[in-house]
């Protein structure tokens, strides 16, 4: 692990300008009047878009073949705490980094339909992007829970002010998850930095320290479950995740975007980048337990979106399936699943992104999202029917689209890990397009309905700029993976030789595997076959 997080202070500040761009927008925004929303867009559009300029600055600078972090920025900010002010990006957040960037500037750019407290909205949008950023930039834990329970904020009021009809209970529902598993995280996190006191003779915050630590087996077991409880909400993995789907329902069109694209994604990372490292022992001997609630997530969500009514509710569910795939992935503790997981992340957030901006599309021309009120679309927006295809097609994990590499990897893996979760995942992969198609077959094909429909418009220029980059995305990554995969192989690979170095000794906590464990897992070696596989 040293290779990982042994730090070299860069000098930059280009981290520090992505993470507070945003917030120096929304500042402005509230220095702004009141009714002048074309003004609060523009500076809104501003501010994002540059801190998408900075995200492909650091893409276009990043060094590939190297797990080591990257412009890297180091600050004792409270040194007899052990604190520090320390930023980087690897392999594992960069692509995380540009998603978050591009979906907030989209977000930004087509929220035409918001003309209550627009000002407001766009500073929540704001503040949450700076949160989403710091939270995959920080390598110290307590600047990383700050980052973190900042987007809990203005996540809270975008769903309770510009929700749906529920939109309080949604939004209270959404605190109370959130806010419970984090203040677990919180104790533990103190805990660390105490535990690194005792062990070292300083109190330290920051993760390359802490993947130092050594723990006895139900403190390690325990310090795990806090983090991965925290982590498991926001994913969220079966069964916390009956917060999502009302989350999704009653939030706007840019709500349930950034939370789809990148809010649900900070679940699968923080388990890569904290608790893997820093609890290996944990993660190993708890992994069939999570291969179980990833498989069951996958098949659960698939078939309660096939008998939902409701368009946006359906793909709600369908996040819970697949990233159900992502837990499976990453659980696999192979080289293939933790990669699949890790450009799944990246493919979720393009094409259900997408998938949420569509039924934001249809809802501001009819005011209903049920998939009864529509039909035979086709005929009347073919550019809208053209681009739900594209990106159901990414859904399903067609080949030749986004969404297929990422799946594949992760079946591989699966595979690898136990032949019975690989197969049940494979089924997953049906359901998700049986009811996709027939979400798409009910919508576009059929026959239309003049009368109800008949005013319908197809998409706009404005809104035909929202899905070009994201169309863009879909085959790039289908076509051509391999830039993506080359930046991410580094990390994942330091990370699981680093678990795979730290189990390997006879009494470590996989020694200690329950016989029915070690039957459904296999051996030690075989899960952690990183350097071969």
């Amino acid at each position: 692990m040293e290779h990982l997080y042994n730090l070299t202070a860069s000098g930059d500040v280009v981290l520090s300008l992505l993470v507070f761009l945003p917030l120096f927008g929304a500042l402005t925004l509230f220095l702004l009047p009141e009714n002048n929303d074309s003004l609060a867009r523009s500076v809104s559009i501003f501010f994002s878009g540059a801190a998408f300029l900075v995200s492909l600055t650091l893409l276009k600078l990043f060094e590939v073949g190297t797990p080591q972090m990257q412009f890297v920025e180091k600050v004792d900010w409270i040194p007899s705490l052990g604190v520090k002010y320390l930023l980087g990006v690897d392999g594992l957040s960069l692509w995380l980094i540009v998603l978050t960037t591009l979906l907030s500037l989209l977000v930004i750019f087509a929220s035409t339909s918001i003309t209550h407290r627009l000002r407001s909205y766009l500073g929540c949008m704001m503040l949450l992007e700076t949160g989403m950023l710091g939270s995959f930039v920080a390598l110290d834990g307590i600047t990383f829970y700050m980052f973190y329970e900042l987007m809990l904020i203005p996540m809270y009021f975008l769903i309770g002010v510009w929700g749906g009809k529920r939109k309080v209970y949604a939004a209270l529902k959404f605190f109370i998850y959130t806010a419970l598993g984090s203040l677990l995280m919180l104790v533990a996190i103190v805990y660390l930095g105490w535990a690194h006191e005792q062990q070292f003779g300083r109190m330290s915050f920051y993760l390359g320290d802490w993947v130092n630590l050594r723990f006895g087996f139900l403190e390690e077991i325990l310090l795990f479950c806090a983090f991965g409880l925290a982590f498991s909400i926001k994913i969220p993995l079966f069964p916390l995740h009956t917060w999502l789907p009302d989350a999704h329902v009653e939030a706007p069109t840019g709500g349930s975007v950034i939370l789809a694209g990148v809010l649900l994604k900070l679940g699968i990372y923080g388990l890569i980048r904290f608790a893997m490292p820093v609890f290996p022992g944990a993660i190993t001997y708890l992994a069939p337990a999570f291969v179980v609630l990833g498989v069951a997530g996958i098949v659960y969500g698939a078939l309660v979106a096939w008998v939902q009514t409701d368009i946006k509710k359906l793909v709600a569910y369908s996040s819970v399936s697949h990233l159900g795939f992502c837990v499976l992935g990453l659980a696999a503790l192979n080289m293939k699943g933790i990669q699949g997981s890790v450009l799944q992340m990246i493919n979720h957030g393009i094409s259900t992104g997408a998938l949420f901006f569509l039924v934001g599309v249809l809802y501001d021309r009819k005011h209903t999202r049920l998939i009864a009120d529509y039909g035979g679309l086709a005929q009347k927006v073919p550019m809208f029917a053209f681009v739900f295809m594209v990106f159901t097609l990414s859904s399903v994990g067609l080949p030749l689209t986004n969404g297929f590499i990422g799946e594949f990897l992760i079946l591989l893996g699966g595979f690898q890990y136990n032949p019975v979760a690989g197969a049940i995942a494979v089924s997953g992969v049906v359901l998700g397009a049986l009811y996709m198609l027939s979400l798409y077959r009910r919508v576009i094909f059929g026959s239309f309905d003049e009368e109800r429909n008949g005013d319908l418009s197809d998409l706009n220029p404005r809104e035909k700029l929202v899905f070009a980059p994201l169309l863009v995305l879909v085959f790039l990554i289908g076509l051509y993976p391999q830039p993506f995969l080359n930046r991410i192989e580094p990390t994942t690979r330091a990370v699981l030789d680093h678990v795979r170095k730290r189990t390997a000794n006879p009494t470590s906590m996989v020694a200690q595997y329950p016989e029915w464990l070690k039957v459904s897992s296999g051996s030690t070696a075989q899960q952690l076959d990183v350097i071969e596989n």
